[in-house]
């Protein structure tokens, strides 16, 4: 089934929209609604991000020091027991400690943070165990690895400041010892896959990229770059060979996104690289701009989490908003919007 992208209609829902939002500043609606949460995790990098506040003025400083207090902060860290972890395997499907350590730092939980570099010694465990490591295959000259694992525990350690660590410079050279010459990564066993794996290939970027950022790694600034050179010449969604959407599902909103990927937050760790300006990522800058509700905001297009107290699995033990606007999908669009200079 080919499925296919008005353009027309996108720049249509762009421009109508635009229309309504005359300037981005305290006055705006969304910023006010931003603003307003209870959750100085949206607060904080409201003032910073979007409205350019200076770091040492009393409303940011204020709300960067509530982080580690803040509401999804204590509900993740809650229940931490004495090795780090939460009573289960660390990769377990939402409550294990590498799945709250990613939440902890894209809520900004501040470096140094003794609950999270204890979550984060339990991981590190895990991910540099014998165990773990006798699992990883090479077939056909091409390692075989879910290195999303690895992608997303390499972005939490370096934001944690941990990158002194061995065990986390051990998970930085193995993602560029497992790179693909495409530029991504793989878990398919078959020996005939050749081609990298969306779903394993953006966490990779994003743990290379703040990796580079901390450590000041060039070897993984270079796999960085060619991993990103694999998401644009896909234009982010489109397949190289033929241009039709690869998945429709690629193209809705979603938070949180664990291991699973959409063009938001692509475009999220594209902008770490100055990577927002090229022309193969407008088309998904499009349609992330042409998603904005009247009022401002955005909303979901999909979940991968269930509520806490649900039956069944993929649990959270958050409450990220389901159904109306969500908060960090409007902060992560507006803050794509604003690297890519399409802010009014």
């Amino acid at each position: 089934m080919r499925y296919v992208v008005c353009r027309r209609d996108v720049y249509c829902v762009l421009l109508s929209n635009l229309m309504k939002v005359k300037s981005l500043n305290r006055d705006d609606p969304t910023i006010r609604w931003l603003l307003g949460r209870e959750e100085p995790s949206v607060r904080y990098p409201t003032l910073m991000e979007i409205l350019g506040e200076p770091m040492d003025s009393p409303e940011v400083k204020t709300a960067r020091d509530q982080i580690p207090d803040g509401p999804r902060v204590r509900t993740l860290l809650a229940g931490q027991r004495s090795n780090g972890g939460f009573g289960v395997h660390p990769y377990k499907k939402w409550t294990g400690a590498h799945w709250r350590l990613v939440s902890l730092v894209e809520l900004g939980l501040p470096a140094g943070d003794p609950r999270a570099r204890a979550a984060a010694d339990q991981v590190l465990r895990w991910l540099t165990g014998d165990t773990h490591r006798r699992r990883v295959k090479r077939i056909n000259g091409l390692v075989r690895r879910c290195a999303s694992q690895e992608g997303n525990a390499l972005a939490a350690c370096s934001r944690l400041g941990l990158t002194d660590d061995p065990r986390v410079r051990q998970l930085a050279q193995s993602l560029v010892e497992w790179q693909w010459p495409d530029g991504g990564w793989n878990c398919d066993k078959d020996e005939h896959a050749h081609h990298s794996s969306f779903y394993e290939s953006l966490a990779p970027l994003w743990g290379l990229t703040e990796y580079h950022r901390t450590a000041g790694d060039e070897g993984c600034l270079d796999a960085a770059q060619r991993t990103a050179e694999f998401f644009l010449r896909h234009r982010l969604f489109r397949s190289e060979r033929t241009g039709d959407v690869v998945n429709p599902e690629w193209l809705k909103l979603h938070y949180p996104l664990y291991w699973h990927y959409d063009i938001l937050q692509a475009l999220r760790i594209l902008s770490q690289l100055g990577k927002l300006k090229d022309p193969r990522a407008q088309e998904a800058l499009d349609i992330v701009e042409g998603k904005r509700l009247p009022d401002g905001r955005w909303r979901p297009g999909g979940y991968y989490w269930r509520p806490p107290g649900s039956k069944g699995s993929n649990v959270e033990v958050v409450d990220w908003g389901r159904g109306g606007p969500n908060t960090m999908i409007t902060l992560n669009a507006l803050r794509v919007l604003k690297g890519a200079g399409r802010l009014p």
